[in-house]
């Protein structure tokens, strides 16, 4: 089983930065892309950036050019730098990792429990 930790979420005014993180634990033999979503109020879950074991990164529209992603297959970690906050990127932060476990080679969708960023106009 894998387990996924977020941390790093908050309240900040527009224009302010914060850097998300997931950790994720268990008993893994390798990954495959590490990823954000985000939930707003009333609004589906939507994908914010992806970032591929060969380090090819996606953005979303609404995020490019504020947003960076990064990964760290030592420290089993994925980051979301998000810098220029706007008022519409409130919402509630997924990290979701596609993980194999040892003894197998398939990899499996894996979600965290979300993490709360607020941002004040």
């Amino acid at each position: 089983q894998v387990q996924l930790v977020e941390s790093g979420g908050g309240l900040v005014e527009a224009g302010g930065s914060l850097r998300l993180s997931c950790v994720a634990s268990g008993s893994i033999s390798r990954f495959g892309s590490m990823a954000w979503y985000r939930q707003g109020p009333g609004k589906q879950r939507e994908f914010v950036a992806r970032i591929t074991s060969d380090r090819s990164i996606d953005y979303a529209e609404s995020v490019k050019d504020r947003f960076t992603i990064s990964r760290d297959n030592r420290e089993n970690e994925v980051n979301l730098q998000m810098n220029g906050l706007k008022a519409e990127d409130t919402a509630v932060y997924y990290c979701n990792v596609a993980a194999a476990t040892r003894g197998s080679y398939r990899l499996y969708d894996y979600w965290g429990q979300g993490t709360q960023v607020t941002v004040s106009s």
